[in-house]
């Protein structure tokens, strides 16, 4: 325990664990004796589900391209209302029954991230022309201002933060969970990043899990096809974590009780770590 304390824990958090109220009530808990054992844990969350249930409920249609979810401006508005709303404080809330002290915050609060609209490369499988698709009010984030967190830690206070900022164009952006918390973690020289997902985390061929990678291990496996799938863009946002400073990112299974903990506070880990 002691080589997290006082150090700086990124946690994203998403996927069915965010929809289940036992083991939402479990990680408020595993978060809340982070703090209390010296760590200064930070959760950034997602919410994908309960973004397409609500638009399915106002009865506003997506249009996809190239698979992707274009996010016009009614669409933003829904997400901000969501991510930033209901599913935030509903963290907050859960954090602070079991005993934390959490505050909820977007990109937007004290200026903290920036965001540039994001461009998106599709290849027609058909034609194989390559297109640049406009995904409309989807971004990624420019800028970090640590500051602003880092008063937040300096409190004692655990910071909950939805992937909602702004853009230099005055627009809203929605960011992935993921690119937010990997941007978050690396201004913050954190610790570990620890990524909550659906699967127990890196598998080999055989379905074994592999506990731990270098980040050319990594790359190796993505070569090879080991590393495909959905999973792809996971890795190389680890990847891209470490190279901002981030000491190591894993990849967890948020289904499993207390993953958090035992990720740090095990020898065997819960997870796949990647490390430099």
């Amino acid at each position: 325990m002691q080589r997290y304390d006082n150090r700086r824990v990124v946690v994203k958090y998403g996927g069915n664990a965010m929809g289940d109220d036992a083991l939402a009530r479990a990680f408020a808990r595993d978060i809340t004796l982070l703090r209390q054992s010296g760590v200064h844990p930070v959760v950034v969350h997602g919410g994908g589900p309960q973004i397409g249930s609500m638009l399915e409920r106002l009865n506003i249609k997506s249009e996809f391209k190239g698979g992707l979810r274009v996010t016009d401006k009614a669409t933003v508005e829904v997400v901000e209302m969501v991510l930033a709303g209901s599913i935030n404080k509903s963290i907050v809330a859960h954090i602070n029954r079991e005993g934390g002290r959490a505050i909820g915050l977007c990109g937007k609060d004290g200026d903290m991230v920036t965001a540039r609209k994001l461009h998106r490369k599709h290849r027609d499988p058909d034609s194989k022309i390559e297109e640049i698709l406009d995904l409309g009010f989807v971004g990624e984030p420019e800028t970090v201002n640590a500051r602003v967190l880092e008063l937040i830690l300096e409190k004692d206070l655990i910071p909950v933060v939805a992937p909602v900022a702004p853009g230099r164009d005055g627009a809203t952006y929605n960011i992935n969970a993921d690119t937010f918390a990997g941007a978050i973690a690396g201004a913050l020289d954190a610790k570990r990043l620890l990524f909550l997902t659906d699967v127990p985390g890196v598998l080999d061929r055989d379905g074994k899990l592999i506990k731990q990678l270098t980040r050319a291990g990594a790359r190796a496996l993505i070569e090879d096809g080991t590393i495909s799938g959905g999973m792809i863009p996971k890795v190389e946002t680890c990847l891209e974590a470490l190279d901002q400073g981030v000491e190591g990112v894993v990849i967890v299974d948020g289904k499993v009780t207390h993953a958090v903990l035992l990720e740090l506070f095990t020898d065997h880990g819960a997870g796949t770590l990647i490390v430099p």
